[in-house]
């Protein structure tokens, strides 16, 4: 039965309570303690029900429950406290406005997945958390940051296991009323509408605000009235589910409605940071908008997307990078490219990483790789895979000198770190942990936190785990449960006992079966009777992924065959509440990738702000915050084949188990502390807490991209776009005349007797045709000569040109030898303009024949 009509029944809150209604739709109140007491002190049990939702909360309490709250002197003494703060918050300018002063332009910040709070499930996994953290730390520096993505209208599925440990997927649906999502509506009032034009015929979305402390993230859904047909009304229904064609419409509705969106919402970006490559369409409708807006063509509105867009990927996998068939972009794609005002082929090569070979498949990475003059990979070693993985897309570079960096990935400290942590963080680092967690001056007096009540914290939060566990078992099977496996699971793990975290993704290179591939060893370790072990495991596998599936199986029933179901237990359904009990509970935090297949891992950084010790493969984050004596280290960074790598991780495991974590765990003196265990956490605590937070993170993008990327736009479109259009003349001009620049005559003096910190001069004779000095860059490249006869790593020095016969320059320079063994040096000449952040971007370099 359907109604006439719907609308909006809100509970009638009394005046008193105006101010928690306003902290519910706005998720500050997730990372303040006090503020999520308030909310729990209302009505634990049903906080625990409504999944810690407080929109849901209030909109399930009577009104004679929300007057009697009202009529509690204390409670409304505490609702105001929090209000004081929530708006002292909100009314401060933050860091932002002491590095860019003048007016505010938007940086738009697109994710296909934003993980915020459990109460809000359009997230799967790391991805989107760190989105979530990347807005919570936006807004306290006080960025001008807008987040774009969909709102899901059954988010990620929850997992549920069978009996013999098979991964079913269930979905359940959001009741947007009843959560932290706002309409955003028209001058008139009515429901603000986006639409995108697909081959089924016109899709409509409708925006939706959340709010995130003083950033604002726009959603869209196009579950709604105006799309008659169910394929356009389910598009926003799943993350991540569906057909293929469900995808692609889901990424045109993610970039190119979302940054229609921004336009009818009357915000027009001056940075966009796409974050993976699901977002990437979002880089041609900018373009198109500038086109239509500036009368620009493609290519030189095409400049100024690219000299203010920020790109990052997360994906050192081949297979996890976003690819479509060409035949499918045929039916999605021709009437929108004529809109661009460009030819198929010309399209296509935005999405094709060698322009060389046949086009079969658009990658979304490539796109927006392309798109972007900042780019970067989520670590240090991650940076150097993507190079690798993307050399293609510049041919005409050396490896080392593809312009793809790294910021590596950080966590949003008060978010993750335990209220009782930080009570002690509070007592004895002062407060500038919290406001300054990036700087290690706040983390410096970590050691002057006495042994004993660090480590009293922390049992603390390990029986909160155990119990937690204990309860989240039941709670999932509570209606098939036989009394006398509720009395077993009631006794699952020991409060008092060494205990390791796994909670991951069940993909085959996290290899979450590592640590069981010699079960007899295990299962020795785990069930010694003086020094036991523990293990907590939590993973999804995704829906279509049938060997995580499997591997999911497979540990559940070897756990089953040896009889460890009270030492290993898998807490079924991940999501960020049971990642905060882990993170905070946890001794050690276990991460067993395939290097380097993992990006850069975030959950450890979770572990470690609450003294937990990582115990790692030196792969993503870790490979860079191991230093020898905060955690362990399994291997030191050697890829070998698969199964031999497998073979040797696992032995390294063991051992370092067994011999070197164990006895430190255990090795307790008089005091019941175990000193060497302690002092090891405080370490890890005082060299990763600033290193590998959120705010760091956030701030690097700052000063590496969006500044400058910022300022680059600026440059672009004044003037009518001036500089647009200069630019696009240029790199015409240089491509119609670029094959007659060549390099001849190089000439290095001091080669002979060279020793390190002789000074080497190099002239060579160039030609330049109808260019001038103005127009070029020339480099001489030196460095160690390799085994294959190439200079690597490559070093440069620009030669400054000394004279001229008419028909060739002569460019001379210096430069210092810095290391010994066998050198070389060439010349090269790249063309060279104030667009570009990276010169290899010109995509044209004459070497020195040989």
């Amino acid at each position: 039965m359907r109604p006439v009509t719907t609308f909006v029944v809100s509970p009638t809150m009394p005046p008193a309570l105006g101010p928690l209604k306003e902290l519910a739709y706005n998720f500050w109140w997730c990372w303040h303690a006090d503020a999520v007491g308030l909310f729990q002190r209302i009505d634990p049990a049903l906080w625990e029900e409504v999944h810690h939702n407080p929109v849901a909360l209030l909109s399930r309490l009577s009104h004679q429950r929300l007057q009697g709250l009202a009529e509690r002197a204390e409670f409304l003494t505490a609702v105001n406290e929090v209000y004081s703060l929530f708006r002292k918050y909100m009314e401060e300018r933050g860091w932002y406005a002491s590095v860019d002063a003048r007016p505010s332009q938007y940086i738009a910040y697109f994710c296909a997945e934003f993980g915020l709070h459990e109460s809000f499930p359009i997230y799967s996994g790391g991805l989107g958390v760190l989105a979530g953290d990347h807005l919570k730390s936006a807004s306290d520096l006080g960025l001008p940051l807008v987040g774009v993505g969909l709102l899901y209208q059954e988010g990620y599925f929850r997992q549920y296991l069978t009996q013999s440990g098979w991964q079913n997927e269930q979905y359940l649906e959001q009741d947007f009323f009843s959560g932290p999502v706002t309409a955003v509506t028209s001058a008139e009032g009515s429901p603000l509408i986006i639409s995108v034009d697909l081959p089924l015929g016109t899709c409509y979305a409708q925006i939706w605000r959340v709010n995130v402390g003083r950033v604002a993230l726009y959603l869209l859904d196009t579950n709604i009235s105006q799309n008659q047909l169910s394929e356009f009304r389910d598009l926003t229904d799943r993350l991540y589910g569906g057909t293929t064609d469900a995808r692609i419409m889901q990424e045109i509705m993610l970039g190119v409605g979302g940054m229609r969106a921004l336009y009818a919402l009357g915000i027009d970006p001056a940075v966009c940071h796409v974050n993976e490559g699901h977002a990437a369409f979002s880089m041609l409708e900018r373009t198109k908008q500038l086109r239509e807006r500036e009368s620009l063509t493609f290519e030189e509105a095409w400049q100024i997307t690219r000299a203010s867009s920020v790109f990052t990927t997360h994906t050192p996998v081949p297979a996890g990078n976003e690819v479509f068939d060409i035949d499918l972009m045929l039916r999605y794609f021709p009437a929108y490219v004529k809109t661009l005002g460009i030819r198929w082929e010309e399209f296509l090569a935005l999405g094709i990483a060698d322009a060389s070979l046949p086009a079969t498949q658009f990658s979304m990475t490539v796109l927006g790789l392309k798109g972007a003059a900042y780019r970067n990979g989520v670590s240090e070693l991650h940076g150097h895979v993507s190079r690798s993985m993307w050399k293609n897309v510049w041919p005409h570079v050396r490896l080392n000198e593809v312009p793809i960096g790294y910021v590596t990935n950080g966590v949003h400290t008060p978010t993750w770190v335990a209220s009782e942590i930080a009570e002690l963080y509070d007592r004895y680092l002062g407060l500038q942990w919290r406001t300054e967690p990036h700087e290690p001056d706040a983390w410096a007096n970590v050691d002057s936190i006495p042994s004993m009540e660090l480590w009293r914290v922390h049992q603390r939060r390990r029986e909160r785990l155990v119990l937690g566990a204990r309860e989240h078992i039941l709670h999932k099977h509570e209606e098939s449960l036989t009394q006398e496996q509720i009395n077993s699971i009631h006794e699952h793990l020991d409060p008092d006992v060494l205990t390791i975290g796994f909670a991951r993704r069940f993909a085959s290179y996290k290899r979450a079966d590592l640590l069981m591939r010699d079960m007899g060893r295990l299962t020795r370790i785990i069930s010694d009777a003086s020094r036991p072990v523990q293990v907590v495991l939590a993973g999804k596998a995704h829906p279509r992924d049938t060997e995580g599936k499997e591997l999911i199986a497979s540990v559940i029933q070897k756990i089953r065959k040896h009889e460890l179901d009270h030492r290993i237990v898998f807490l079924e359904d991940y999501e960020m509440s049971i990642a905060r009990l882990m993170v905070r509970g946890c001794d050690v935090w276990l991460n067993t990738p395939r290097r380097p297949y993992e990006a850069s891992g975030t959950s450890g950084m979770k572990a470690a702000l609450n003294g937990g010790l990582n115990f790692s493969i030196l792969d993503g984050w870790w490979a860079e915050g191991y230093d020898g004596h905060n955690g362990f280290a399994i291997g030191r960074g050697e890829m070998l084949e698969p199964e031999e790598q497998d073979v040797a991780d696992s032995e390294t495991l063991y051992d370092l188990l067994e011999h070197a974590i164990v006895p430190m765990f255990y090795d307790m003196g008089k005091t019941r502390v175990p000193e060497r265990w302690v002092q090891t956490m405080k370490r890890s605590i005082r060299t990763l807490a600033p290193r590998f937070s959120a705010l760091r993170m956030v701030r690097e993008y700052t000063t590496s991209s969006y500044l400058p990327a910022l300022e680059a736009h600026r440059w672009m479109v004044e003037h009518g776009a001036e500089q647009a259009r200069s630019t696009v003349t240029f790199f015409n001009r240089i491509a119609s005349v670029w094959s007659d620049v060549s390099v001849h005559d190089v000439a290095v003096h001091g080669a002979t007797g060279a020793h390190v910190g002789k000074v080497i001069h190099v002239s060579a004779r160039v030609h330049l045709g109808s260019l001038t000095p103005e127009d070029v860059i020339v480099q001489a490249v030196y460095g160690h000569v390799d085994s294959k006869g190439e200079i690597s790593p490559a070093h440069t020095t620009t030669l400054q040109p000394v004279s001229n016969n008419g028909v060739d320059w002569v460019y001379e320079g210096d430069y210092t030898c810095e290391a010994s063994g066998m050198q070389g040096c060439t010349v090269r000449v790249i063309p060279s303009h104030p667009s570009l952040v990276h010169l290899t971007d010109a995509h044209r370099v004459a070497y020195a024949q040989v």
